[in-house]
Formats: structure tokens, C-alpha cells, sequence
């Protein structure tokens, strides 16, 4: 797992997680900025993604819904605020209805991506910020952390794909 931190701060209501990969922030980049690469990574490994638009330019909106085991649909959408290609975006984070009509009930989170270069490879840093301490508790109980643990993780094994594709 490519996960090599996380942690967070109540009173900042920010989750952060922590990530390193064997590819360029470019190519970590192309990841988020393609929406049939995005399908394969977005949402935990058994939840497919589907991503119905995707304008990755500020204030476009990227919506999507996962798919359970089961059939279920679980949609949502990003409102993005800033990008700096290829090393950060920040977005807006919200649950939707089939529609893509935010669902007040659940939590928000405004969301920065930070892409590195390290020794060859990319540190990715996750930081979501919500929009109370409520809802940051709301989807730590939900299992967020090993969800996205899980997401995060399939990039990884994309990388890894091409790598050993091109050997």
C-alpha cells in the first residue's frame, strides 16, 4: 500500500493522508485529470466508479456515482476551486443524489491534492477540510480511512500495471 500516513486534527476538522509513488507527479497527475484512469481509483476497491462529466478546470464540476457489490449507486460530485497542473488541485467535496443534487444531511469537505517530486517518484498528500467536527466524525465512523486507503492503493497497482507492461 502506497498509504504511509494518517492522521486527523479535531480542531482543524482536517484528514490527512499521505502517500508515495513510484512515478512522477505528472504521471500521478494524469491519474485524476483523465476520467477513464479516475474510474479505476475513485471510490474503494470492489465500488467501481463511473465518472459522468469531469471539468478539471476551476469551477468545473467532475460527478460520479460508485457501485456496490450489490448494485447499489452511490453519487457524488467535486466543484473545483483551483488547479495547478500537475502539482496540486482543490475541490469541493459533496454526496449526491442520483441527480447530482447535493444531500445536505451528509458531510462536506473542501479538498487540496498535492503532488511532489521525490527520488524518482511522487508524494501525494490528501487534506480534507470539513465543514464541521460533526461531519468530520461522521465519515471517520463510516470508514473513510479504509476506503480511501483502499482507492489510493489501486493507483499504486495501475503504476504498477504499466510498469510491468513496458518491461
Amino acid at each position: 500500500m502506497p498509504v504511509t500516513e494518517v492522521h486527523h486534527d479535531e480542531n482543524a476538522l482536517t484528514l490527512t493522508m499521505v502517500a508515495e509513488f513510484a512515478a512522477p507527479p505528472e504521471r500521478v497527475w494524469q491519474v485524476y485529470a483523465d476520467p477513464r484512469q479516475l474510474e479505476k481509483i475513485w471510490g474503494p476497491p470492489g465500488y467501481p466508479a463511473t465518472v459522468v462529466d469531469h471539468d478539471m478546470r476551476p469551477g468545473g464540476k467532475v460527478t460520479y456515482f460508485m457501485t456496490s457489490p450489490e448494485g447499489e449507486k452511490y453519487c457524488g460530485f467535486w466543484v473545483v476551486t483551483d488547479v495547478d497542473e500537475p502539482r496540486s488541485f482543490g475541490f469541493h467535496d459533496y454526496f449526491s443524489d442520483e441527480e447530482f443534487n447535493r444531500v445536505d444531511e451528509m458531510p462536506a469537505a473542501h479538498n487540496v491534492y498535492t503532488f511532489t517530486a521525490i527520488d524518482g517518484g511522487t508524494r501525494a498528500e490528501y487534506v480534507g477540510t470539513y465543514e464541521s467536527l460533526d461531519g468530520l466524525k461522521k465519515v471517520l465512523e463510516m470508514g473513510v480511512v479504509e476506503g480511501a486507503t483502499g482507492a489510493i492503493g489501486q493507483i499504486d497497482e495501475l503504476l504498477a500495471g504499466e510498469t510491468s507492461v513496458a518491461s
